[in-house]
């Protein structure tokens, strides 16, 4: 079984100024894998049924949710922020589980769903990130009975400021800026849009990152 990605969807992401589509319309045009084609030892560690399942283990349908409502993509960086994110809002998560998901992904996952040293990174970057938020956990929130709203209407209602987003992606982009996914990481269209007092508030905050590894 190919694990690799399309070319579709390597290119596919949902911008964070794509705020008026609805979680429906996003994933009506969604080219990603369906639970049947996800390998068994990713289902292992982070499906939500799995005996094994680490924190922040959730169902393909929440996982594709969460990529829409930080307004990431499908190539492997987006995945690992997206998976590290996911796994810093489970308050309640052991201290080892992030260190137990990097390393599976770099050494034991296959094909595109394998980290590179990059992307591990990157994981445990999202992580900090996630773990200082006041996003709640996002495995327990149930996307379908939000699935015909706006996605400012759900960033709102989970506390996630896309202009707090953009500082964090703009982080992003400074300590890893050769990547494919972190070029595209360009909010400009979002930064316009942006009040000058939000603006403010949101300017000057960088994570504090200590080491998960």
């Amino acid at each position: 079984m190919s694990v690799e990605l399309t070319n579709r969807q390597k290119s596919w992401t949902p911008w964070l100024y794509d705020s008026r589509m609805t979680l429906a319309e996003l994933y009506r045009k969604l080219p990603g894998d369906t639970a049947s084609t996800v390998p068994w030892y990713v289902k292992l560690l982070e499906h939500p049924k799995s005996p094994l399942a680490l924190a922040g283990a959730v169902d393909l349908f929440t996982h594709d949710c969460i990529h829409f409502v930080l307004g990431r993509g499908l190539l492997p960086q987006d995945e690992a922020f997206v998976s590290g994110f996911t796994m810093g809002t489970s308050r309640g998560c052991p201290w080892w589980h992030p260190r137990v998901l990097g390393f599976c992904a770099q050494h034991v996952y296959r094909g595109a769903y394998r980290f590179s040293q990059i992307e591990r990174e990157v994981f445990h970057f999202a992580f900090v990130v996630g773990r200082l938020s006041p996003v709640p956990t996002l495995g327990d929130i149930d996307f379908r009975a939000l699935f015909y709203d706006p996605l400012d209407h759900i960033r709102t209602k989970l506390g996630l400021d896309p202009r707090l987003l953009n500082e964090i992606y703009r982080s992003e982009r400074l300590r890893w800026p050769d990547t494919s996914a972190s070029r595209r990481l360009d909010t400009s269209s979002l930064a316009a849009r942006e009040s000058p007092h939000a603006t403010e508030r949101a300017h000057g905050y960088t994570p504090q990152v200590h080491d998960t590894r």
